[in-house]
């Protein structure tokens, strides 16, 4: 099977421009591809994850992946998927976050011995002169066609701001700058992205002529990817100070069912002809097919060991109720009033809700546990001396958990 049959295989690939010369440039390790990575916080989060995995396995296939920061686009801020328009950072806050970025990624592509690129946006962004685009980049772009693009579309009734409706322009150009500097045939980017990629491959065309090599690929399910990187209690982030080792494990652990064996295929490194045996898995197999998942992903992220231990915790926090490693919360003296603390404090101050009205609606649905016991009064308190020593277990749902101590 080539690299490009496993792509498809795993289900990865939704749309391509230019499908034989795509095939003859991955299968022959001969694609300079880039994706883009715009800086909103300052770690990357599950959400990533199919573009990092994407990346590495078109690196080990003898391709040279350009991991592109948006130092100059972050500037902006990408209109795709968005219902209003994002909060303007700071171009210290933008340069933290790419130099975050970059430790993480590292993680996933080799950028050794020019193996692979790490650059950033800003560098040519930030200097062109807005004469210049205008009479040099404006006029290969229809703003009939740009207001069609459904990262457009779904904006104009709230209102789309001028600054947003460049963005487009920008990322097209991005393309463009990558080829001239490095060389770059091949963009890859999530299906939300198709139309801004596609006026990148359109740019080269028209600027450099036809037979200019500038192909597209767009992954399946890249936007429900981001998705992803969503829970109740927020983002699941790739950085363990952000989202621990065991909450990382916990979160690919509580997959559903029906997403399980599609997350092992577009996600992990197991042969094809494993994940396919699980097909037929069902019932108390899938959680065993999540238990792979689980590691296999943390294994990556956060190294074997972690991952070993990860597992292990979960598994006696199942079995016992009790684990060595699970994520703790400590209190400290000014989280209690008169020596005590209510549940509804409790809860976010652990971290397993971010509101007191999810905490209340926790406890009234039943949810909600301290060592085992169920609690449904709103009003029940906590004295300080029950969170010394080993402190106390708090549980919401099936699979949350957290030891909180003094």
């Amino acid at each position: 099977m080539t690299i490009y049959d496993e792509l498809v295989a795993r289900g990865l690939i939704a749309q391509v421009t230019d499908e034989e010369e795509i095939k003859e440039l991955i299968n022959n390790g001969k694609a300079t591809f880039y994706i883009g990575f715009d800086p909103t916080a300052d770690s990357l989060h599950v959400g990533h994850f199919m573009a990092l995995c994407l990346m590495k396995r078109l690196q080990m296939a003898g391709n040279k992946p350009i991991a592109l920061l948006g130092g100059g686009t972050g500037m902006i801020g990408d209109p795709s998927g968005r219902s209003d328009m994002r909060q303007m950072m700071t171009v210290e806050t933008i340069q933290h976050n790419c130099d975050c970025f970059k430790e993480q990624m590292s993680k996933f592509i080799d950028f050794s011995d020019g193996k692979a690129l790490m650059v950033n946006n800003a560098n040519w962004l930030m200097d062109l002169n807005y004469i210049d685009v205008l009479r040099e980049v404006g006029p290969h772009f229809s703003v009939n066609r740009m207001l069609t693009a459904e990262c457009y579309k779904q904006r104009m009734e709230k209102g789309l701001s001028f600054l947003e409706f460049n963005y487009m322009i920008m990322q097209s150009y991005d393309f463009y700058a990558l080829f001239q500097k490095y060389g770059c045939n091949m963009q890859f980017g999530g299906d939300d992205q198709w139309s801004n990629m596609l006026g990148g491959t359109e740019l080269i065309r028209r600027k450099l002529g036809k037979n200019a090599y500038a192909m597209t690929i767009t992954l399946l399910l890249n936007s429900e990817g981001k998705k992803m990187g969503k829970t109740q209690s927020g983002a699941v982030w790739l950085d363990p100070k952000k989202t621990s080792p065991f909450d990382f494990y916990q979160y690919w652990r509580n997959v559903g069912d029906d997403d399980v064996l599609k997350c092992i295929r577009m996600l992990t490194f197991l042969p094809l002809e494993e994940i396919d045996q699980m097909d037929a898995w069902e019932g108390a197999q899938l959680n065993t097919a999540k238990e792979i998942l689980a590691f296999e992903l943390t294994k990556l992220v956060h190294g074997e060991e972690e991952a070993a231990k990860a597992q292990e915790s979960a598994r006696a926090l199942f079995s016992s109720g009790n684990a060595q490693n699970m994520p703790t919360t400590q209190l400290e003296a000014e989280d209690f009033t008169d020596g005590n603390i209510d549940i509804l404090t409790l809860l976010i101050k652990s971290g397993l809700v971010p509101s007191k009205s999810e905490a209340r609606r926790s406890v009234e649905q039943g949810g909600v546990s301290v060592d085992g016991e169920k609690i449904t009064d709103l009003k029940t308190i906590f004295a300080t001396s029950l969170f010394e020593g080993e402190g106390i277990v708090l549980k919401k749902g099936k699979k949350n958990f957290r030891k909180v101590t003094l």
